[in-house]
């Protein structure tokens, strides 16, 4: 994924000294000085500052000029709002896994997957605006069309430019593998059942299957792009009219007479076609009338789906459930992806105006370099705070049945501490995401051992 800081200005940015006073002293004093002047008869003494102010005062002068300093190295060429929207898509993956996402405590000591969704039915509509993995492919079609087409005006090839993108995917994920298949069996000889162990497997894998999808789609861009050129915006139609023959032969009357496997025809164009439409977007193929009519049609389809045909309202895996939305996607996932992408392109304008502040634009830059980061490890950060609690009882909100409204309030309190978690995760897994320029082959195929080796043990094949 293209991150800003890639792209750099030449010119050095402004900087400020950590040494400088941020707030100067109204009297022409540094306050830092301890000098004192003589209060005058009547004149009210100075307030005495918190004890705490000068030090946020610094820490907001310090951010304030590592946000100024990122925005002068933006190119003025730079669509921050295409790294905006890419960043919101981003991050509703951890929020919706962290708020939807919890465990049971069996008699065992082991914890077990559940979601506060089978208790709470009407929590479904948090998972409609959650489930944003329409808006990602969207961006992800337009950024790599793109990129496409300025390696090929530069004289690359197709399969140079295909190998950069999937080693930008393959790194973080061959990282978080390998790493879990050496904690497993540390974590065997500290005591963790092993219940507990093939549960957060299970979670470290789930979004990984997002990553190979995306990949063979992206292998895919100059078919995309063909497709754009020709047909227009039309391309992505025989996108979603093979999701919905899919769906009509696994629900509709025939449905008992139909494979299980027949859903998995749904996979490939399920999210290919919010991909294609980002190819299009990128082509000027697809304008605001456009997005006017995949907004309300995705709206309408939306609603039919629900109120008539009766989907499953959830757009994420239940528990114990006999349908879902998701795994492969329904036609209910493309309506809901039609609607967002087209209230995307919609707000294209607003958002980039909005990002040309120092202060918001600096979080979206941060949040697009850490992408992989954030897809591969923020599983992680929930279990580094559940596994070990598990081992002292129920805690509520993180280690307990997801039954009650007790439970959601502390889910709430819980999230920022997951955050703070992926952070410290974060800072040590950073380098997953860099090329490995210096990584032998050998290491590079014990890192391929290991994570194949956690992949078969995550499901259930070892």
């Amino acid at each position: 994924m293209n991150s800003v800081m890639n792209r750099r200005k030449t010119g050095s940015a402004p900087s400020i000294s950590r040494t400088e006073p941020l707030i100067a002293d109204r009297r022409g004093a540094d306050p830092s000085q301890g000098a004192k002047r003589p209060i005058s008869r009547g004149a009210k003494p100075p307030m005495a500052r918190a004890p705490g102010s000068s030090t946020l005062s610094r820490a907001i002068g310090r951010a304030g000029a590592a946000a100024g300093a990122i925005d002068a190295k933006t190119p003025s060429s730079r669509d921050r709002a295409i790294d905006g929207l890419r960043a919101l898509a981003l991050l509703a993956v951890p929020t919706g896994h962290w708020l939807l996402g919890g465990f049971t405590l069996g008699a065992d000591g082991a914890l077990r997957n559940a979601s506060p969704l089978s208790a709470f039915g009407s929590l479904a509509p948090i998972s409609w605006v959650l489930q944003m993995l329409g808006v990602f492919f969207l961006v992800g079609g337009y950024a790599s069309a793109l990129s496409y087409r300025r390696t090929r005006q530069r004289g690359g090839s197709a399969a140079g430019w295909l190998r950069q993108r999937l080693a930008r995917l393959g790194r973080p994920v061959l990282g978080v593998t390998a790493v879990w298949a050496v904690l497993i069996p540390v974590l065997t000889v500290a005591g963790i059942p092993e219940t507990t162990l093939r549960t957060g497997s299970t979670l470290v894998v789930q979004p990984l299957w997002f990553v190979g999808v995306y990949a063979v789609i992206t292998a895919l861009t100059p078919l995309c792009i063909r497709a754009s050129e020709r047909l227009g915006a039309w391309a992505a139609a025989p996108l979603i009219g093979s999701v919905a023959v899919v769906d009509l032969l696994r629900y509709g009357p025939y449905a008992e007479a139909m494979p299980s496997s027949l859903s998995l025809l749904n996979l490939l164009p399920g999210w290919m076609f919010a991909y294609q439409l980002g190819v299009c977007w990128s082509q000027a193929r697809l304008g605001r009338r456009g997005a006017w009519v995949l907004l309300g049609g995705g709206v309408a389809l939306f609603v039919a789906l629900l109120a008539v045909f009766h989907y499953p309202a959830s757009m994420v895996g239940v528990p114990g459930a006999v349908r879902t939305n998701s795994h492969p996607p329904s036609l209910l996932v493309l309506a809901l992806a039609a609607a967002q992408c087209g209230a995307a392109m919609l707000l294209r304008d607003r958002i980039g105006r909005a990002l040309r502040r120092p202060g918001l634009w600096a979080p979206v830059v941060v949040i697009n370099l850490s992408a992989m980061t954030i897809l591969c490890w923020h599983q992680t950060a929930m279990l580094a705070a559940a596994v070990p609690a598990s081992l002292f009882g129920t805690v509520t909100g993180l280690v307990g049945a997801p039954e009650s409204v007790g439970w959601i309030g502390a889910r709430l309190a819980w999230i920022p501490v997951f955050a703070l978690l992926l952070v410290v995760v974060g800072r040590w897994t950073r380098g997953f995401e860099s090329p490995w320029a210096g990584t032998g082959r050998t290491r590079r195929a014990v890192a391929g051992l290991l994570a194949a080796g956690f992949t078969a043990f995550a499901l259930g094949l070892a």
